[in-house]
């Protein structure tokens, strides 16, 4: 099976070329690596220039965002398989890909997403906050859970029969998508006990405080669906990221 891997990128020279090279360390070999440049200026083009013949596709051009980026990339994927990996994020290891090959391969299922970890902008061993997403059960989006977006691994067709990212979110597309495959779809998926990505903190993809304007996008990705939330799952969303904190504190004590 082959694998497309998507990263939107605008403006980071600083990260761009480790997010390279963890894709490039996989064992896993028949990936296929885009990259979206939302019209960089600072020299991340350069940085990208370097490893263009390993690269399968680098688009350059302004677009509306990150999502707006994303999908550009995942409407000219050819794999079977579509993973993002944001600017800022590495793979945890070089096995992540053969381990999402495989639990999609074995278990027979049209996704799969596994843990992540927020780590120090410079030093990316350095553990912030530890999100263990555990195993799916479609009710517990109800009490404010969901996968970590860039663990997440779907089938290219699924997208096809059900649609992209929905850029009326600017703030929560990557839940909309997820809650709209997942819960709305019945989508087929499997979790990876293991860490497979490595998010640096204050970047573009981490999540900022969770304002009312994320709230309000959160509700309407319900209803959007026809779907009907608890009050409760936008009060439980943001309490479920606080013992993430105190495993982070744990795991690195170890």
């Amino acid at each position: 099976m082959k694998v497309s891997i998507i990263t939107a990128v605008f403006n980071n020279r600083e990260s761009i070329e480790d997010c390279i090279k963890s894709v490039l360390s996989q064992t896993y070999l028949n990936i296929e690596h885009i990259i979206i440049d939302g019209g960089s200026t600072d020299g991340t083009l350069d940085v990208i220039g370097k490893y263009r013949d390993k690269i399968a596709t680098i688009i350059s051009e302004p677009d509306n965002g990150i999502y707006d980026a994303m999908n550009k990339g995942i409407r000219i994927a050819t794999g079977d398989i579509v993973g993002t990996l944001n600017s800022d994020d590495i793979y945890a290891n070089e096995f992540v890909i053969e381990n999402v090959v495989k639990a999609i391969s074995e278990s027979n299922v049209e996704s799969c997403y596994g843990d992540l970890v927020y780590v120090d902008r410079n030093n990316t061993d350095k553990v912030i906050r530890y999100w263990k997403a555990d195993n799916f059960q479609k009710e517990r989006f109800k009490k404010g859970w969901m996968p970590p977006h860039p663990t997440f691994f779907m089938k290219r067709n699924i997208y096809e029969r059900y649609g992209l990212l929905n850029l009326d979110f600017p703030l929560a597309a990557d839940y909309e998508i997820m809650l709209r495959f997942l819960y709305k779809y019945d989508v087929s998926t499997t979790y990876i006990p293991k860490v497979l990505v490595k998010m640096r903190t204050g970047g573009t993809s981490n999540p900022g405080m969770y304002t009312i304007r994320a709230i309000m996008e959160n509700y309407r990705a319900w209803k959007v669906n026809g779907l009907n939330p608890n009050l409760t799952t936008f009060l439980l969303k943001p309490l479920s990221k606080i013992p993430q904190f105190f495993k982070a504190l744990s795991s690195s004590h170890h």
